[in-house]
């Protein structure tokens, strides 16, 4: 039986057939079990229910909330919550290991341990057909691809792994001795298929402390699921089904305006369905006590590509700088070794999102970018009259986003045959005259561009007072806010699940 979608709810509860429910509740590779589908809303009350009942017992609730969590990933991904298990197992042996061990070289070994058996596991599950299929096409050969099944969200998974065995080697962490305490930071399921990347220094001293959610964290939560919700479904969801997947798979059959705003269009869907998925799994956090650090801020706002990283998805940004770029030397060793090691961690982290070329290039891309910012940074320095100028930001901002929009192009496209053609199309048969033409005929298409890139754009301030607004009316008042933004996400939702493009990595 499929998942539910948020638009089946209603139908499901006036005439489902109750002998069924163990079907439902088994793993469906068709229908993985998500924020945005309305079983995980059925289910995920009933435990809050219980999550509350065992509110004075906390031992049992954590018990309950690792339970959960297990079974939540094998809704998502099936028998590979026995490979989270065994990722657990380890990691708590190895760090027991760590802890009782004085020898540089033994404590070394335990982190190339460690790294080797996640590298391992992301070399087999997401790039041995694409090794595989590389080396045939070398020796002009043939590769017949393996069906690998990619387990959900298992580079996030194994990032978090890696830097809690390579924290204790640094010493900037203790050892966790109970093993319910580990097992809790690594299965905790809200961040688990999609970020961010939660780190174990962040969340264990939050899980020996036993934290009960205040009235102010459900309420902000609750704001931050509503707000994931619309971004996902009503905005994400709605753009892509009936605009931006048509254009990218045909890109050689619209203008150059059309591929342009399909461009534009991808990657405000992007930055919708992945801030979505993170201002949900926040929010979720929040109901059960736990606070995760933001990780969007206002992408689009930035002035340079390396702002820009510091906004986008910086629990992965901030991963990179923490276990990537700074081992590599950072900036310590001379200006061309900053500029490389940039382009060696943004390729690094191309890499990280999948098995393909596209992949590579676009980290490619942004450490290029990256590199020849610091590079005229270091060149040319501003006054602080100018730097402050209005019209240099908004020059800056808009110049910005242009280049991330080329990147996302990039990392959108399923080959270079289609960027190609985005490329052609834009270059040589461009026809604006078709702008008033394509509003009339996409009238709802740029509506969702123009409110969410108002909203992203939109204060600090805005967003933070509607949330305090939120926060400060009666639980009755909250209900009913809430009700009325699952009625319109339901309605506008579409009755195929859209999983979130991140799940894949």
């Amino acid at each position: 039986m499929d998942s539910l979608s948020l638009s089946s709810i209603s139908d499901f509860l006036s005439r489902f057939d109750f002998s069924r429910l163990p079907d439902l509740l088994r793993y469906d590779p068709q229908s993985p079990m998500l924020f945005n589908t309305g079983l995980f809303l059925l289910l995920f009350a009933a435990f809050m229910i219980v999550h509350e009942l065992l509110r004075n017992r906390p031992t049992a609730r954590m018990i309950a909330i690792i339970a959960f969590s297990l079974y939540f990933y094998y809704k998502a991904s099936g028998w590979c919550c026995a490979l989270l298990c065994g990722i657990c197992i380890s990691d708590y042996l190895l760090g027991l290991w760590m802890s009782r061990t004085v020898s540089d070289v033994l404590r070394r070994l335990i982190v190339a341990l460690n790294i080797v058996v996640n590298i391992g596991m992301l070399v087999y599950f997401k790039y041995f057909n694409l090794l595989g299929r590389t080396w045939a096409e070398l020796r002009h050969g043939q590769f017949d691809a393996w069906d690998i099944i990619l387990p959900a969200g298992i580079s996030f998974i194994t990032f978090r792994s890696i830097s809690y065995i390579v924290d204790l080697y640094r010493r900037d962490l203790e050892a966790e001795k109970n093993f319910l305490n580990y097992a809790f930071s690594l299965t905790f399921f809200p961040p688990l298929l999609a970020g961010p990347v939660v780190r174990a220094r962040d969340i264990l001293p939050q899980v020996k402390e036993r934290p009960v959610a205040t009235s102010e964290m459900v309420g902000q939560g609750f704001f931050l699921i509503m707000s994931g919700l619309i971004k996902k479904v009503i905005i994400a969801d709605y753009i892509s089904g009936n605009f931006v997947d048509r254009v990218f798979d045909n890109p050689s059959l619209y203008t150059g305006f059309e591929n342009l705003m399909g461009a534009v269009g991808f990657t405000v869907q992007l930055y919708c369905d992945f801030s979505g998925y993170s201002d949900m799994a926040i929010g979720i956090a929040l109901l059960m006590g736990y606070r995760f650090k933001e990780n969007f801020r206002a992408p689009f706002k930035a002035q340079n590509p390396s702002e820009f990283w510091h906004r986008w998805h910086i629990s992965l940004s901030t991963w990179l700088r923490d276990y990537l770029y700074i081992p590599l030397g950072g900036s310590r060793k001379g200006k061309f070794r900053t500029y490389l090691n940039n382009f060696i961690t943004m390729v690094l982290g191309g890499l990280w999102h999948g098995a393909g070329w596209m992949y590579l290039l676009w980290g490619g891309y942004h450490g290029v970018l990256l590199a020849f910012h610091k590079f005229f940074k270091g060149k040319y320095e501003l006054s602080e009259r100018l730097r402050r100028s209005p019209l240099l930001r908004a020059v800056n901002v808009t110049v910005t986003f242009a280049l991330i929009v080329i990147g996302f192009a990039i990392f959108r496209a399923d080959s270079l045959a289609t960027l190609e053609a985005m490329g052609r199309q834009i270059l040589f048969a461009f026809h604006p005259d078709i702008a008033v033409q394509f509003v009339s005929s996409y009238m709802l298409i740029v509506a969702a561009i123009i409110v969410a890139m108002a909203g992203h754009l939109a204060p600090r301030a805005w967003t933070t007072g509607m949330c305090t607004f939120y926060q400060e009316r009666s639980v009755a008042v909250q209900t009913i806010i809430l009700a009325i933004v699952l009625f319109a996400v339901i309605q506008v939702s579409s009755s195929d699940l859209v999983p979130f493009i991140y799940l894949q990595y």
